[in-house]
């Protein structure tokens, strides 16, 4: 009876695999948000600026198509051309800006993510993450029991090397499914 109570306790619900799959989640969307933030940071006010006074010079060259005014059309391209330098310009030194400021944050947050799955790693080196029936994960077993000790009472308990290749697949899966 002691071992059939040791053997229900140890199959139980455990909280380490959806703590782990949080974890791992939580640095998805991180990292996600960051390239977010990266890529709609710019669009800036000084840019659009340009953008418009681009086009409109731009329309009213397009209107001065006589051959009287030919010198003052070809005067606005000039002027709409160097407005684009300028843009381009601009454009090249707020991305050097934003690589600077956000690749600083995708590297804390690179090696915090490294530090955090080294602990867990170490943390659950000989231990399960969790149990799972035999036949769920049928031609999976031996992979998912790596280093956690094999298959118990036809449950399979699933190592934390396993568990965190699983969980980066999955939550990049949700990450591409929410965006």
């Amino acid at each position: 009876m002691e071992m059939e109570a040791e053997g229900i306790v140890e199959h139980g619900s455990s909280i380490a695999a959806p703590f782990i799959f949080f974890i791992v989640i939580g640095f998805q969307f991180l990292a996600r948000w960051l390239e977010h933030l990266k890529k709609g940071g710019s669009n800036s006010q000084v840019e659009l600026e340009l953008r418009k006074s681009i086009k409109q010079l731009l329309r009213e060259a397009s209107t001065l198509s006589q051959p009287s005014t030919f010198a003052q059309a070809a005067k606005l391209r000039r002027l709409a051309a160097a407005k684009e330098k300028e843009l381009a310009n601009y454009q090249e030194s707020r991305n050097k800006e934003i690589k600077t400021s956000y690749g600083l944050y995708s590297q804390v947050l690179l090696i915090s993510k490294v530090i955090i799955y080294i602990v867990l790693v170490c943390w659950f080196w000989r231990a399960s993450v969790a149990t799972v029936p035999h036949h769920l994960v049928q031609p999976f077993g031996k992979f998912l029991s790596w280093k956690a000790g094999g298959t118990v009472n036809d449950y399979v308990k699933v190592g934390i090397i396993p568990w965190l290749i699983l969980s980066t697949r999955v939550s990049k899966f949700v990450c591409q499914v929410v965006k």
